[in-house]
């Protein structure tokens, strides 16, 4: 049976005024005043997005719409809602749909932010990433300690009014030269935010980045494994006492604010995506746009588009199920993919030491990993599950597909 039509969109705007030092997205800089002098180019890169989204086939009403970037904060207020009218348009937008807006601290004011809501946004993801000065500027951010304070003072207060339903802030672990002291000042501060969603990610350092170079030329000092386990098991732990769901790996909710949009990733539901670089799964199958505007324009204009499609993998599926709370389903799973009995009772013995340390759970046909200790562990899992999947005998696996614009390592998105 085929996998149902999606109710989620995510549109990728890749402009931003500078590039991190950690990212490896699919970004189009355009330098720290670029205010109105790139507004062509902007208006350029609108009509292929809005051309796309009107190619699409129809669908259902969407009940999730996320715009990830790059910096979409950028857009106007007009942009952004014309957007949105073109989903509505081409696929309708079902009644209390939760319409995300990644935003960076130092992109908007009070103002902006009121126009950016009355266009239609209800919830935003805010970059934060630190509230340190010093490491902001480490890690390429534009903005500082107060614009962020600033910044969520006017999110809560939008959310207190009734104007902003949820809101999001990102926090980056595992920096360069981080102890737990510090970690702990830094979870200190988020929680006096009231924040009521928080993102926080492990710090991954991506081929062809800043600190992908610094890191070769040994200019990175990044914690040792067993650190990074610590400062997991910390942020679990204070998270959970002032009353987050710890209900995926990096996502912690206060009730009623998980992010439904993210979930759609995590439980392998299909999406749509729009805009160069973006990824889409419609019908179980993943379609990677081209990462550059030119190419971008060229799959657009092409009958038979060149980029990549291929269903998501029995690895990939696995792993991306383990990064939430609940886990996967395995029997279903296993089935889905022609995996037998037996082969899973040799990788339930190859993971002997995992569940032997309660890291990973095998509760009737559901796996999941342990919460904090799992959780915080589970590259390790993960890895081995890898390892299983690559030296499995039979025909090849299929490549990993195309990452999901779910922003799941680094920093982005909640």
């Amino acid at each position: 049976m085929p996998p149902p039509p999606p109710r989620s969109a995510y549109l990728h705007i890749p402009f931003c005024q500078r590039r991190c030092f950690y990212c490896d997205f699919a970004v189009v800089p355009l330098g720290d005043r670029a205010d109105g002098a790139h507004s062509g180019s902007i208006e350029a890169y609108l009509k292929l997005l809005h051309a796309e989204i009107a190619a699409a086939p129809a669908g259902p009403p969407l009940s999730t719409v996320y715009l990830g970037g790059g910096t979409p904060s950028l857009l106007t207020p007009d942009q952004i809602g014309s957007l949105l009218a073109a989903l509505a348009k081409q696929f309708g937008l079902a009644a209390g749909a939760e319409i995300s807006l990644e935003m960076d601290p130092a992109s908007f004011d009070r103002i902006r932010l009121e126009q950016v809501l009355a266009a239609g946004v209800n919830r935003v993801s805010l970059g934060g990433q630190s509230f340190d000065d010093p490491v902001l500027e480490r890690l390429g951010r534009r903005h500082r300690r107060s614009d962020l304070l600033e910044a969520a003072a006017w999110l809560a207060e939008a959310r207190r009014l009734g104007r902003l339903r949820s809101w999001s802030l990102d926090l980056l672990q595992g920096l360069p030269e981080q102890t737990l002291e510090h970690w702990t000042g830094q979870l200190d501060q988020a929680l006096a935010l009231e924040a009521p969603h928080l993102s926080i990610y492990d710090l991954i350092v991506e081929p062809g980045t800043v600190f992908a170079w610094r890191q070769r030329r040994g200019e990175l000092p990044l914690p040792d494994p067993d650190l990074g386990a610590d400062l997991m098991a910390l942020t679990s732990a204070r998270l959970r006492g002032a009353g987050y769901g710890h209900y995926e790996i990096s996502n912690y909710a206060k009730p009623g604010h998980v992010s439904r949009h993210n979930r759609v990733y995590w439980s392998g539901a299909g999406w749509w995506g729009f805009g160069m670089g973006a990824t889409a799964a419609p019908f179980g199958a993943r379609q990677a746009r081209p990462r550059t505007r030119a190419a971008y324009a060229d799959w657009l204009a092409t009958d038979q588009p060149v980029g990549t499609s291929q269903a998501m993998p029995f690895d990939e599926r696995l792993i991306v199920g383990l990064r939430r709370r609940e886990g996967v389903a395995m029997g279903r799973l296993a089935r889905d993919h022609g995996i037998s009995a037996a082969e899973l009772e040799i990788l339930e013995q190859r993971l002997e030491s995992f569940l032997n340390r309660r890291l990973l759970l095998i509760e009737g046909s559901r796996w999941r990993l342990s919460d904090p200790a799992g959780l915080a562990l589970s590259n390790a899992v993960l890895r081995e599950l890898l390892a299983w999947w690559d030296g499995r005998p039979g025909p090849a696996a299929s490549p990993a597909g195309p990452r999901p614009p779910g922003h799941v390592p680094a920093a982005r998105a909640g």
